[in-house]
């Protein structure tokens, strides 16, 4: 026998019926637009050597497969954001913790976090490559640039962001710092971080394919650079495609993380 409500079953309903009209109408963009651009691209309303096809896309995608470095270029990118990812995570989360626990360092650091965060990281890659040598390094090294400022940023200002009750209360009962991190601090900013770990993904792959761009003879950055140098803008297209992917993918398993949390 059901313990719900008549109300709260409707309720369910309800929820479930919106989560399937927002996957029809995402289906639905998708699909038009694709179909759209070949149609355009089919009856010669477009250039397809300056924009490609979803077809062309296809055949491209389907060629580097079969050769074997369809999988490579992709490996190889996912290798350098996961690692570039985990890095600015651990830094970003004890870097917040630092701060939010010493004001003195906090507001020495602060107007330093924001100018690192707003320094433009492409105009750095020569120095990044002579600092670091033209390898898997320097590309790291870009995609830190561009997403450790911003996550530290992000979870310090949500940790700050704490309710001043909750903190109170706990020094009211003479809790230590340790103790209101652990209890308070933390356990209400889980959404908080989780958000930041989405704007830190992203930015983790744009650094990744600036930094390939730059100096990588591998990864799909070097594809698209590569595409761009011999005029091949089906290759070009087919990596952006490929990257939004698995951006996409990401996002999703991020999100899902962020329901497991919320729930």
């Amino acid at each position: 026998m059901s313990t719900y409500s008549e109300e709260h079953k409707n309720y369910l309903k309800k929820l479930k019926k919106e989560k399937i009209i927002i996957f029809i109408f995402r289906l639905f963009i998708i699909v038009a637009f694709l179909i759209g651009w070949e149609l355009l691209s089919k009856y010669h309303m477009i250039n397809t050597f300056l924009s490609s096809s979803p077809s062309h896309v296809l055949k491209t995608a389907s060629k580097l497969f079969y050769d074997g470095s369809l999988i490579k270029h992709i490996g190889i990118t996912m290798y350098e954001v996961l690692l570039s990812f985990i890095i600015a995570t651990v830094i970003g989360l004890v870097s917040a913790t630092i701060l939010w626990s010493n004001k003195t360092i906090s507001r020495i650091i602060d107007p330093y976090l924001t100018i690192l965060n707003s320094l433009p990281k492409v105009a750095l890659g020569p120095l990044i490559i002579i600092w670091v040598g033209a390898s898997v390094n320097s590309i790291v090294f870009m995609a830190l640039l561009i997403n450790t400022f911003i996550t530290i940023i992000n979870i310090y200002n949500g940790f700050i962001s704490t309710d001043k009750n909750y903190i109170t209360l706990l020094k009211s009962f003479q809790a230590s710092k340790k103790q209101i991190f652990t209890k308070v601090v933390l356990p209400s900013n889980y959404i908080n971080i989780i958000n930041a770990l989405k704007i830190n993904i992203s930015m983790s792959l744009i650094g990744v394919i600036m930094g390939e761009l730059l100096v990588s003879k591998s990864g799909l950055g070097y594809l698209i650079m590569y595409g761009s140098q011999v005029f091949n803008i089906d290759l070009v297209i087919t990596s952006v495609v490929i990257l939004g992917i698995i951006s996409y993918l990401m996002y999703f398993i991020i999100d899902k993380c962020e329901q497991k949390f919320r729930k």
